[in-house]
């Protein structure tokens, strides 16, 4: 029982270290270049009195604080470049009587990579084709479970009522894991960003991914609390509504939760980022504590 318990826990940290990332790779990079040029314009608007010399501007990559003749200025590889390619680097420029030199080192030349990887590319495609079947067929095979469950009259009983609502939660599960990719990527690379989905309802299929996997774990504490129940109880006997409270009502206070420390502490983008840990860790946390306090029957008790 040791192990398994100890297998699961390293399947669910596997699980929630795994990140969701939620644009088109080069439409997020056309965004943060976006909100680069409207911070960098922003700058430069306080900047009322400007040393004489050359002005500050945006080069549609980076932003250029005023300097004086003379002066040179060396700025960091963009944000946009390195999330894209990950390199870091610098480059500078000099401020002369005729305004700004060239920028030497070339951008191209710290902060672009022209490797192409299309071995890496082939294998996250397979994995998504395989992954997307995998989950197609467990939907299928959910739903027949389900449906016979339900049909049948002499089934209906609290153990399968509890069995029906965890096989909802992994279908829901399932479904929000396809609705995500469907809605949040794009299959086209060359795809035109302006048709991208808004962030209000890119933001709405994470809210509903993150509970939905929520409810799945917690509907397998249930299962483990129901087992518990019947071995170790054998004369209690917890109302069904207990149980729903505890599958499906629990995980909806940990995603408010979740929603106000995205809405206050990392408001950014489509939610997709995990820059600031608080919110990751009020999703994660009570997961990892359902897996650990997860009840598993002794062999004693089993035998009784």
């Amino acid at each position: 029982m040791e192990r398994s318990r100890v297998g699961l826990l390293l399947l669910t940290l596997c699980l929630l270290l795994t990140e969701v990332t939620g644009r088109n790779p080069t439409c997020h990079f056309i965004w943060e270049l976006q909100r680069a040029e409207l911070e960098c314009h922003n700058q430069l608007e306080k900047q009322s009195l400007e040393p004489p010399g050359c002005g500050g501007l945006w080069d549609n990559i980076s932003c250029w604080a005023p300097a004086a003749v003379g002066e040179e200025v060396t700025l960091s590889c963009p944000p946009a470049l390195t999330h894209l390619f990950g390199r870091h680097g610098t480059f500078s420029r000099n401020c002369t009587e005729a305004g700004w030199s060239d920028i030497y080192p070339s951008i191209s030349t710290v902060c672009w990579s022209s490797d192409n990887k299309p071995n890496k590319l082939l294998f996250y495609s397979v994995v998504k084709t395989l992954y997307t079947l995998g989950h197609s067929l467990s939907i299928i095979a959910l739903i027949t479970s389900t449906f016979t469950l339900c049909l049948i009259r002499r089934l209906h009983c609290t153990r399968n009522y509890i069995h029906v609502n965890l096989f909802v939660s992994f279908i829901l599960r399932a479904v929000a894991v396809l609705v995500k990719d469907s809605v949040i990527f794009s299959q086209n690379q060359n795809t035109d960003c302006s048709t991208q989905p808004s962030l209000v309802g890119c933001k709405v299929s994470l809210v509903m991914f993150n509970y939905f996997i929520m409810a799945n774990f917690f509907w397998l504490l249930v299962e483990g609390l129901y087992l518990q129940t019947l071995l170790l109880v054998t004369y209690s006997y917890t109302h069904l509504a207990v149980y729903l409270t505890i599958g499906w009502g629990l995980p909806s206070v940990f995603l408010v939760i979740w929603i106000f420390c995205r809405m206050y502490l990392e408001d950014t983008d489509c939610w997709e980022r995990n820059d600031i840990p608080t919110p990751r860790r009020v999703i994660n946390w009570p997961i990892m504590a359902s897996v650990i306090y997860h009840p598993y029957p002794s062999p004693e008790t089993t035998l009784l």
